[in-house]
């Protein structure tokens, strides 16, 4: 992929397109995760991404919406980063570190301080991903705890 083949564009939470993506995402996550009782976090409220508290990007490909991703306030000081996902088809081209860009420059919009994330161990790719960009295992945060198949991940913000 090409550069300036991608675009990037704040969608409502509750558009076609998004829901499209977040129901693949959450399918690709229950495969990687079916136990039962799994602590797998969907919740996402598209007030949470409303201008001014965050935002929802999906990211699109000769205009052909390939992924999505989202940032919301937890509190004065910290934003996460929620519903990371790229079509399987469209991986593997840096497409996920510049959506993650995107997603921590509107963080910064928001003028917090740090940007935290939860992911798993069974989605290595996003943990590799996640620590290149300068992320580093931090302990459960907010509505999270702590469970075997939850991996907490945070970074502070340069200005």
């Amino acid at each position: 992929m090409i550069e300036h083949e991608i675009e990037f564009r704040r969608e409502e939470l509750t558009s076609p397109v998004a829901e499209r993506l977040i129901l693949a995402l959450n399918e690709e996550i229950l495969r990687r995760y079916p136990e039962e009782g799994t602590p797998l976090h969907f919740r996402l409220e598209a007030a949470e991404v409303a201008e001014g508290r965050g935002t929802f990007l999906v990211a699109y490909h000769h205009g052909r919406p390939v992924g999505c991703g989202a940032v919301r306030l937890l509190d004065s000081a910290r934003a996460e980063i929620k519903r990371m996902y790229i079509e399987p088809s469209a991986r593997g081209h840096g497409l996920g570190y510049r959506l993650l860009c995107a997603l921590e420059a509107e963080a910064l919009m928001l003028e917090v301080k740090e940007i935290v994330l939860e992911t798993g161990p069974r989605q290595p790719e996003a943990i590799a991903l996640y620590s290149r960009a300068g992320f580093s295992r931090i302990a459960a945060f907010g509505e999270h705890h702590d469970h075997p198949l939850s991996v907490f991940m945070g970074k502070t913000l340069q200005s």
